[in-house]
């Protein structure tokens, strides 16, 4: 078993237009955007807050012209970026981007589980990664969700790479078991195999909100399409699915009112 605990510590966008993915995301979640300085490729760093939680960028032409179509990555930390990618790769999963540097930044390499669902390896240089806000933080990802080509199978791909165990078990009736999963010991998302009308595995990022309502009236009027909620989920908090103008697929949870 792994002995680091592997977080999530990044979330990046790779959308058809930067431009138009920056307004409307500072205008939904109140998000700020800065350039990273970076040249080629352009890059956008975004926080929430006073922290950088994530950042977003152009999805090249050429991705567009294997099927990549826009949406939201999350980084895992990595100890040794090159071993895990490898151990990806035994375990039945695939490699999308080989290991790279980043200059002055650290070490990535863009991967998928068995089934198809895609995420990031990084690995930073120099300090650690700050550590995350505390949980339920407004404006940061709340909870990770899988919707997998088999369930079972995926928490075993990821407790066997990452170290990340189980919590509770929601029996979801005819949609199968919702396994919720803990890093260190607190519960962070959860894993399901995922319905028909899901059209490939993957993972989804759910964004901690004052309010859904009030949210989701702000991005319906700034151009996205309303999938699913708000919908009531055990604890109390309401969620809310949604597709962002360029089609990259969101989410939020929160109360009402």
């Amino acid at each position: 078993m792994p002995a680091a605990s592997h977080p999530f510590v990044w979330y990046e966008l790779m959308t058809t237009d930067p431009a138009a993915a920056r307004a409307f995301y500072a205008e939904v979640f109140g998000w700020t955007m800065r350039d990273s300085g970076l040249a080629e490729p352009q890059y956008t760093m975004i926080s929430a807050g006073d922290r950088e939680i994530g950042g977003l960028m152009e999805l090249p032409p050429a991705a567009l012209a294997t099927g990549a179509r826009p949406c939201w990555t999350g980084y895992i930390a990595s100890d040794d970026v090159d071993a895990d990618a490898a151990r990806v790769m035994a375990a039945g999963g695939r490699t999308y981007c080989e290991p790279r540097d980043i200059p002055g930044v650290g070490r990535f390499a863009v991967m998928a589980d068995p089934h198809g669902a895609s995420f990031t390896l990084f690995r930073g240089n120099g300090e650690a990664m700050p550590p995350a806000a505390p949980a339920w933080t407004p404006g940061h990802v709340g909870w990770h969700e899988l919707h997998a080509g088999d369930g079972p199978a995926a928490f075993d791909f990821y407790s066997g790479m990452f170290g990340w165990t189980k919590d509770q078990a929601l029996d979801m009736g005819p949609m199968g078991t919702y396994q919720i999963f803990a890093i260190d010991g607190a519960a962070v998302g959860g894993m399901m195999t995922k319905t028909p009308d899901m059209p490939h595995p993957m993972w989804l990022y759910y964004v901690t909100v004052k309010s859904v309502d009030a949210t989701l009236a702000r991005a319906t009027a700034a151009g996205a399409k309303l999938l699913m909620g708000p919908h009531e989920v055990p604890g109390g908090a309401w969620i809310v699915q949604c597709l962002d103008p360029q089609g990259a697929m969101f989410a939020m949870v929160g109360g009402r009112g």
